[in-house]
């Protein structure tokens, strides 16, 4: 290839990338309508739940921890969903991720309110925040580039000390439903399955959902994280700000419970606090101490 062949060439590939948006730009705009669409199906949802009186037709148990689990989406889920989508917008990398734990803790929260009640009116509108949610989140996950948060995963002793939170939480996790599924073959009971008042139908979802979806998302950050994998990075911090929120809305749920008569309810759980503690240290691992990485920039800077 003679030199001016190769100058045009070179020139016609650089002039063939400036004309094309990078791939996660050009697929942002679906990501946002599934974002919006999830947004105010949750809103609507919340709402809901909260203002009609029989929005759940199930027992008064489980109407109360639901309603707990609507105010805290309705105060704190929404509004920071917003404003992580807003961000997303204007910067890369972490603004995505952010939206993405959103979408992962919605998703498995409006599990809860789906399956674990009986047919109702909000049955329709429940499915439809789950099914645009797990859209949304695949959305995100398809433009969200890993390697931006190669830096992240570079201070070994905090990745593996988060790593390790991470392996604590789902050794406990999936030893404490062993143990309650052993006592229920052996004794035919069904244990509680927290401090909640909760009907079987809900301890036996619970179950499911944990050992299936939390603890191999758990252990399997834990294991990337140990590696240095930016994708440890990823699923962790999904795993850990879902988790938190999580904790938050089974804290709320208990006064909802006490407030509304249930008998057996109680307005706290002393051991909450440790759980709550694990998950914000391992947050603070692998968030804090970091300088934001070069993609956590305005989009338009990523042209070639």
């Amino acid at each position: 290839m003679s030199l001016r062949t190769h100058r045009r060439t070179v020139t016609t590939g650089a002039a063939h990338r400036a004309a094309a948006p990078p791939a996660g730009e050009a697929r942002t705009p679906v990501a946002f309508r599934w974002d919006v669409a999830v947004a105010v199906l949750v809103l609507a949802a919340s709402l809901a739940g909260l203002l009609l009186d029989d929005a759940f037709s199930s027992d008064t148990a489980t109407t109360a921890m639901l309603r707990g689990y609507d105010l805290v989406n309705l105060v704190v889920v929404v509004p920071s969903l917003i404003a992580a989508v807003w961000w997303a917008q204007r910067r890369t990398g972490l603004p995505q991720l952010l939206t993405s734990s959103l979408l992962a803790y919605i998703v498995y929260t409006y599990g809860y309110h789906l399956l674990g009640t009986m047919f109702n009116d909000l049955f329709l509108l429940h499915a439809a925040v789950v099914a645009s949610g797990a859209v949304a989140l695949t959305a995100h996950l398809s433009i969200l580039d890993v390697h931006e948060f190669d830096v992240r995963v570079q201070n070994r002793r905090r990745v593996r000390a988060s790593a390790a939170v991470l392996g604590l939480l789902a050794a406990a996790l999936a030893a404490l439903w062993a143990y309650v599924a052993m006592e229920s073959a052996i004794t035919g009971t069904v244990p509680a399955g927290s401090a909640l008042v909760e009907t079987d139908t809900l301890v036996h979802l619970g179950m499911a959902l944990d050992l299936v979806l939390l603890v191999p998302l758990y252990a399997g950050a834990a294991v990337l994280l140990w590696r240095g994998a930016a994708w440890g990075f990823v699923l962790g911090t999904i795993a850990l700000i879902a988790g938190v929120l999580h904790q938050v809305s089974y804290m709320v749920a208990m006064p909802f419970q006490v407030a509304s008569s249930v008998p057996g309810a109680v307005a706290f759980d002393p051991g909450e606090p440790l759980i709550v503690m694990l998950y914000l240290v391992g947050l603070w691992l692998l968030l804090g101490g970091h300088r934001l990485p070069l993609a956590d920039r305005d989009p338009a800077s990523t042209h070639d």
